[in-house]
């Protein structure tokens, strides 16, 4: 068992900028409008839209084909240009940090040895969260998938149904246990979650009464092949998460990705603008590329 303890300051230095993060988001939307190739049958329906009043008429127009039997359409630039404001292109827009509850704390971070026993994996993290509590952290975070062996064999068998209740999931019922027993915010790391027919890797966040205040679904999965090296594909028995997850907390706001999450800036330029004093990313990175890019990309974000 490995804690490391981190001493981190609710101060603007950890806080991602905002401006400097939003011009990729901004490229990313500004792409020309597609052209579109209509067959001839729809030409009488086109010719109905003449209504000056009518959005159609004004960015559609008959181009000269050879045979005559398509018709061109594409968006009026100059139309566009005219309602386009590019200072207002950042999505979602900007929001003021809160002020920090507390302004100096300390993290705990946990890695873990994950065996095939479930219940030695979960006992194994609580002693973990309450060595690093004894310590003095506040925030505890578990790496991902800890409870479990990292497979697409073991996912299934692992899995717990969250939403269901305590009595279904008891990695869940021991994070929320200790969060109030040991009065800290707990960044649970991550458990193969089942919902329904599908899985998702998910992490949960507990606040010092114990209660759920985040459920977050790894958005990206990772999905490698490198000839000679690794292949893993999570996608073969995982559901990509849908939500960004960003939580107040008793120690602030907290913006959270799931491992792979991390390669993709435009999740943490979003947490920036929603005020995000914190990003939590628990991973179980591989020896292929994790050394390669784990370090560098928490710096980048």
């Amino acid at each position: 068992m490995n804690i490391r303890l981190a001493f981190s300051s609710t101060v603007s230095s950890l806080h991602p900028s905002g401006t400097s993060l939003q011009s990729s988001v901004t490229r990313s939307i500004l792409r020309p409008a597609p052209l579109l190739l209509l067959p001839r049958r729809f030409h009488s329906i086109i010719r109905r839209a003449t209504d000056p009043s009518n959005i159609i008429s004004k960015v559609l127009q008959k181009s000269a084909c050879r045979d005559d039997t398509t018709l061109i359409a594409s968006a009026s630039f100059s139309t566009m240009a005219s309602s386009f404001h590019p200072e207002q292109a950042r999505v979602p827009p900007a929001l003021q940090s809160p002020d920090p509850p507390i302004t100096k704390f300390k993290i705990g971070l946990c890695q873990l040895k994950v065996t095939a026993d479930k219940e030695k994996n979960i006992l194994h993290a609580r002693t973990a969260l309450e060595e690093a509590a004894e310590k003095g952290a506040k925030l505890v975070v578990l790496p991902e998938i800890w409870n479990s062996p990292y497979s697409n064999d073991s996912f299934p068998v692992y899995a717990e149904e969250i939403d269901t209740g305590f009595y279904a999931s008891p990695s869940t019922a021991m994070l929320s246990e200790v969060a109030r027993l040991l009065n800290i915010t707990i960044v649970g790391g991550s458990i193969p979650e089942r919902s329904g027919e599908k899985l998702y890797n998910t992490c949960c966040v507990f606040g010092p009464d114990g209660k759920l205040k985040a459920k977050h679904r790894k958005i990206h999965l990772f999905d490698i092949d490198i000839p000679g090296k690794i292949t893993f594909k999570e996608s073969k028995t995982l559901t990509a998460g849908e939500s960004p997850t960003i939580v107040d907390t008793e120690i602030g706001r907290i913006g959270i990705g799931i491992c792979y999450d991390i390669r993709f800036q435009e999740l943490a330029t979003l947490y920036a603008a929603r005020g995000a004093h914190l990003l939590c990313y628990p991973g179980a990175f591989n020896m292929t590329t994790g050394p390669l890019h784990w370090e560098l990309l928490q710096r980048a974000r």
